[in-house]
């Protein structure tokens, strides 16, 4: 008779199961339910509970808004109701036998979707290899990145420190090593973690770091963060306070989100240059003055975690999963093109010769896709890459580039397409809808194994970036290049 694990942490003890020698523990609170009088403050400690409390399934998960409906084939996004969704899951090789390297990683979504519980995070594999694997859910959307006059700023962000240390505190229970914790994140979650480098408050809390696809420039000035409250509490009819947004019950504000958004996306382009446009992502984390005190990307032009080894990339196609599937990429034309290059602050006819020159025959909706690429992923991780090079601060850079057959291939190596073969889970539902049927599995094994020997070691198996530029370009014929890319880069030395 199989007898499921229990372990004990601050709070109580909790019952996972096991599968093929890994245990999972699920669904285990970190900090109290953020609802009632602690709705809209800073994460409170969860409370204890008597007896075993199960942990055999994924616990609630934020209140979330919806995929936009191009998206909803290619993205996972369960579900699950409850109050008590500030909570994680644990995979371990063994609970409370070791001290072996710990992965934490924070989920994407625009900071507006998005959970621990989708089926390519499954943290079974890296546990195989010998980690202790955890992900977590942080609040989203309003709830956790409004700028609210009687509340803390980036209660998101908050939350994930919380989650960092319920690792700290607990984590040696499950086998982990509190002093050799990694954290990770794709997109929002990417952003995240880079913003976490950043901030005093999360220092000693994680020794490493993974940041896929996102970097250091998306944050909100006050300004526009304040814009986007403004906006929020008039379509709700409600002041712009704590008091006022507590009053509107979770459903209803994330019913409202969509709706700002797109009143937000409708105004004209305020000037790029310091900080994203808040069309693309109105609720985000914000320099607020205390919490956040400044872009992530200046921080750590100023020596912030130089002492941090840290991983980042992104993939060659990135923006393609918003303009491919929605049929965008076909709408614009050499006008709107050129229109959009300069309300990035570019000169249009410079910045198209570049990447006219690399892409001959692309239509004006794809060189656009392959700008916004660089605008918003690519060039923003160089740029984290050369900061902290400044320091003498180890990064190592990839470049995924293996195309997705979706769209007759026109979705390419596009956003999130990489997730499941970091994890090695491409057998899984989530990473499926993105890749179609059998996926390479060389391009997984070699991903997983970079990610695994730099959360044990540091090192991924190739030089660190340096004046030289290097990036390991990874897909079925992987190698490591200097500079790639470097004439359409160079186009945005004066922007970015």
């Amino acid at each position: 008779m199989t007898v499921n694990p229990v372990v004990a942490v601050a709070q109580g003890r909790v019952r996972g199961s096991e599968t093929d020698g890994v245990l999972a523990f699920r669904g285990i609170p970190y900090a109290a339910a953020p609802v009632g009088v602690h709705r809209f403050t800073a994460p409170a400690p969860a409370p204890a509970w008597d007896g075993v409390r199960d942990a055999l399934a994924y616990g609630p998960t934020a209140p979330a808004a919806p995929l936009a409906p191009s998206l909803k084939q290619l993205l996972e996004s369960p579900a699950i109701a409850g109050e008590e969704y500030l909570n994680l899951n644990v995979w371990t090789p063994a609970a409370g036998a070791g001290r072996r390297p710990v992965l934490v990683w924070i989920h994407g979504g625009a900071f507006v979707n998005g959970s621990g519980a989708v089926s390519h995070y499954d943290g079974s594999k890296f546990a195989r290899d010998g980690i202790v694997c955890v992900t977590i859910n942080y609040r989203l959307g309003a709830e956790g990145f409004l700028l609210v006059d009687g509340a803390p700023a980036n209660r998101g962000l908050l939350d994930q420190i919380a989650a960092l240390q319920w690792v700290r505190d607990n984590i040696a229970a499950f086998g982990g090593d509190p002093g050799a914790v990694t954290v990770a994140g794709e997109s929002a979650g990417a952003m995240s973690v880079t913003t976490l480098l950043s901030m005093p408050a999360a220092e000693g809390l994680f020794h490493r770091a993974i940041t896929q696809s996102g970097a250091g420039h998306t944050v909100l000035a006050a300004t526009a963060a304040a814009n986007v409250t403004t906006t929020l509490a008039e379509r709700l009819g409600v002041k712009a306070t704590a008091e006022g947004f507590a009053a509107v019950p979770p459903v209803e504000l994330v019913a409202a989100q969509p709706a700002v958004a797109d009143e937000i996306a409708a105004e004209p382009d305020p000037t790029v240059g310091d900080e994203p446009l808040p069309q693309i992502l109105p609720f985000a984390p914000v320099v607020d003055g205390q919490i956040l005190t400044a872009r992530p990307i200046d921080r750590l032009g100023a020596g912030a975690s130089a002492g941090i080894d840290v991983l980042t990339g992104t993939n060659a196609d990135e923006m393609a999963l918003f303009s491919v599937p929605s049929g965008a990429i076909d709408a614009v034309g050499d006008h709107a093109l050129a229109a959009k290059l300069a309300a990035l602050g570019a000169d249009p006819a410079v910045m198209l010769a570049a990447y006219r020159q690399a892409r001959p025959d692309a239509t004006p909706g794809e060189l656009l896709t392959s700008v916004m690429t660089d605008w918003f992923m690519r060039v923003p991780a160089v740029r984290v890459a050369e900061a902290r090079l400044a320091h003498g601060a180890d990064t190592y850079v990839y470049q995924f580039d293996w195309p997705s057959p979706k769209f007759d291939g026109r979705l390419g190596a596009c956003h999130t397409l990489e997730i499941g073969f970091a994890f090695d889970q491409l057998d899984t539902p989530g990473s499926q809808a993105m890749t179609g049927p059998n996926p390479p599995q060389t391009v997984a094994d070699e991903m997983h194994r970079a990610w695994v020997s730099f959360i044990t070691t540091g090192d991924p198996g190739w030089a660190p970036y340096g004046h030289d530029r290097t990036v390991r370009r990874l897909n079925e014929h992987s190698q490591t290049v200097t500079d790639p890319d470097a004439a359409q880069r160079r186009t945005w030395d004066r922007i970015l």
